[in-house]
């Protein structure tokens, strides 16, 4: 699992033009990519790592502020670019195996009690974003 995290100010992910997941203060925007070898286990683990993860003002965390995340499914975080002019998206897990994942995560984050919002999986998604600093990071799990 992979993921490119944003603190922001404010974030939204729209569908068809009508708004499906939003962040109205600071949080966390994650664009998370899922591949083959994930599991429920990893999702877990990903979600506590979100949630804890110390990149809000002043080293805060989600945990410590309550701050909410709005998690966007992105499986072209695993698109491979290395050779030619077309990226190759066979490191990225089917939609059967990911969306569930994705689920998963936004779920734990929930039961850790963070508010969490989602996009759409599949779905041809608008996403906007307002970013704190900039400030962007990429978190993978050992």
């Amino acid at each position: 699992m992979r993921a490119v995290v944003s603190r922001v100010t404010s974030a939204s992910v729209s569908v068809a033009g009508i708004v499906r997941g939003e962040l109205t203060g600071p949080g966390l925007l994650v664009l998370l990519g899922v591949t083959h070898t994930d599991t429920p286990g990893t999702a877990a683990r990903m979600a506590g790592k979100l949630h804890e993860l110390r990149i809000l003002r002043d080293e805060q965390s989600c945990a410590s502020t309550g701050a909410g995340l709005l998690v966007v499914s992105q499986f072209t975080l695993y698109g491979r670019t290395a050779k030619g002019r077309r990226p190759s998206w066979s490191e990225a897990a089917p939609g059967s195996v990911a969306e569930p994942l994705v689920a998963a995560l936004a779920q734990t984050l929930r039961q850790l009690g963070a508010p969490v919002a989602t996009g759409v999986f599949a779905a041809d998604m608008a996403v906007t974003s307002v970013n704190d600093g900039p400030f962007t990071v990429i978190v993978e799990l050992d």
